[in-house]
């Protein structure tokens, strides 16, 4: 994977030699040496403004975890049958407060793809301003099929190993994709027995009842909305009256959805592996959620129940004409065939709901069009923003209302955007969110590194 062209085609020696070592010690990995690369890319102004970052290696420990922790989960499904997956958690980096990252339970998952999710985390919550390091864990077992006993079963498995490295000033996880509000539900109450105390701010994404936070369902899609709102606004424009597309129907899709409708967008189409739907009139949010959230059906099923609506089996989400592209499913989903299609129809936003899901050369498409781009680490950063606001409530022994809690989300993203929008005017590149996404992370953790010594 090579260096972009362009502006930044003058790269720093020590971007490169970076990039070369992690290339080296992790070959097989092409996830994570993505997303490095993906960073470095952006860097090489800082570490020609301030050359302590490079005397001091700080690319290169920035890209070697501090831990990386691999365990077997044996489990046994209800036929009786013993199974054994693998578990993962990747520790990241640490120098701004404890490890911060979800937990994702898909048969994709592996130890590349754990630390390329890991990686970004380190930016993005950065990117807050709150007090949290990055990392990231998870599973390649799937949910998909299983029942709620196997899936009780195969958590209280997993949990058993991983217990030992949490606590909520060590490593604090949440959920991610295959890991909701049940699994949550399953992972904490297995911690407990463990631990044998009320650690509620060892793990986010917990349920109302017992500890959870208003707004931690809706916060990613949300979150990713009001960014691109703020990144319009910023340009002259608004969401309202557009028209929208968005990626997926898992929770990110979903609350994205529903606040673009809120700011007064119509969003005209989702998806799902199976392939997507269009609705002209505006997808029915309530049909969406009772589909994917209560019956965890097929997205089919929605243009069967909803007239006006059509399904394209396994077609291109993104060859639907839209305003605002929000990619919301997984990694690596919007290709440059399907910027370029964007371009042509006519785009002028695109954020990221998921984690990478554009690739390189559709980032680079969408840039050289001219396309607002805000990448996952800024857009998509609400959702751990509301873990730590949930960690708060937690450590006061309160709850706070649906309204307080989206204030707090709505500034924290307001306060994302600007820090995004600050650097790159400071290095000369304004509008440009992806050098000021990485620039801004980076120059917080860096900063914290050198002061805390050779860490």
């Amino acid at each position: 994977m090579p260096f972009s062209d362009g502006a930044r085609s003058g790269h720093h020696p020590g971007v490169r030699s970076a990039y070369e070592h992690v290339v080296r010690r992790n070959p097989d990995e092409p996830e994570f040496q993505q997303a490095v690369l993906e960073v470095l890319d952006s860097l090489s102004p800082a570490l020609s403004r301030h050359s302590e970052y490079a005397d001091q290696r700080i690319l290169e420990r920035l890209c070697e975890p501090e831990r990386q922790v691999i365990f077997r989960v044996p489990w046994r499904d209800d036929q009786g049958n013993v199974h054994v997956n693998r578990g993962f958690r990747v520790e990241f980096n640490s120098a701004l407060g404890p490890y911060k990252g979800g937990l994702r339970f898909h048969p994709s998952v592996n130890l590349g793809v754990i630390k390329f999710l890991g990686f970004e985390q380190i930016f993005k919550n950065a990117l807050t301003g709150m007090s949290i390091g990055g990392g990231k864990g998870g599973s390649d077992f799937d949910p998909k099929g299983r029942s709620d006993n196997e899936i009780e079963r195969f958590c209280q498995s997993f949990m058993t190993e991983l217990h030992r490295h949490l606590g909520e000033h060590t490593d604090v996880p949440a959920g991610d994709i295959g890991v909701g509000g049940r699994e949550i539900g399953y992972l904490f109450g297995q911690y407990r027995r463990l631990a044998n105390r009320w650690e509620a701010g060892v793990i986010t994404g917990k349920g109302l009842e017992w500890g959870g936070s208003r707004v931690r369902t809706e916060a990613t899609g949300y979150g990713n909305v009001l960014f691109t709102q703020r990144m319009l606004e910023r340009s002259g424009r608004s969401l309202d009256g557009r028209r929208v597309v968005v990626s997926g129907s898992g929770n990110v899709a979903i609350y994205s959805v529903e606040k673009a409708q809120q700011l007064g967008a119509t969003v005209v189409a989702c998806s799902d592996s199976g392939g997507y739907v269009v609705d002209e009139k505006g997808i029915d949010l309530d049909l969406l959620k009772q589909i994917k959230e209560v019956e965890r059906a097929r997205i089919s099923e929605y243009a069967e129940r909803r007239g006006d609506a059509r399904y394209v089996e396994g077609g291109n989400v993104w060859d639907v004409p839209c305003d605002v592209a929000l990619p919301s499913a997984t990694q690596n989903e919007l290709d440059a065939a399907s910027a370029r299609t964007l371009v042509r129809n006519g785009v002028l936003a695109v954020a990221e709901g998921a984690n990478m899901p554009t690739t390189p050369e559709a980032v680079q498409v969408l840039r050289e069009a001219g396309v607002l781009f805000a990448p996952g680490k800024a857009a998509n950063a609400g959702g751990v923003a509301t873990s730590v606001l949930e960690m708060r409530q937690n450590a006061r022994r309160t709850s706070w209302s649906f309204e307080h809690a989206e204030a707090e989300l709505a500034e924290v993203m307001t306060g994302i955007h600007d820090r995004c929008e600050e650097a790159a005017e400071r290095y000369g590149a304004p509008g440009d969110y992806v050098l000021g996404a990485n620039v801004a992370g980076f120059e917080r953790v860096a900063g914290a590194m050198l002061a805390q010594g050779l860490i």
